[in-house]
């Protein structure tokens, strides 16, 4: 059981935020599953990543950059996405270290919903 803070920035702890969902909740919203998504690339997780991934945009594997530490995460804006909606868009902005440098990932991510649960389709990322 694990009690430290949930990397997605919500203030629970992991088992009770991005964890039940890595576990094999499905996320209620499209913002819930873009936070998951984000913990699942800070943790490692490629296959919770391929599994919410759609399977019309989904690669044969997650390709996670040596050395990348992901520090942060901000949501801007979402539409749709809540659990009456069946497509859904949201905006953040990803912190991270790379080999010593900070940068940030700024991405308009789309969702629908696959047999009735979350999934990723693609994003559009733009520069901050």
């Amino acid at each position: 059981m694990s009690h430290s803070t949930c990397p997605c920035g919500l203030p629970a702890a992991y088992d009770d935020c991005c964890g039940r969902y890595h576990a094999g909740k499905p996320a209620p919203t499209a913002e819930a599953l873009m936070r998951s998504r984000y913990t699942a690339f800070a943790r490692g997780d490629e296959a919770y990543l391929l599994r919410t991934w759609h399977p019309r945009t989904r690669p044969a594997r997650v390709g996670f950059e040596h050395g990348m530490r992901w520090t942060g995460l901000e949501i801007e804006d979402t539409t749709g996405g809540s659990p009456i909606h069946t497509e859904g868009t949201v905006t953040f902005r990803a912190s991270y270290t790379h080999r010593g440098q900070t940068g940030e990932l700024h991405e308009r991510s789309r969702f629908t919903r696959v047999d009735g649960a979350w999934a990723y389709v693609d994003g559009d990322i733009t520069s901050p």
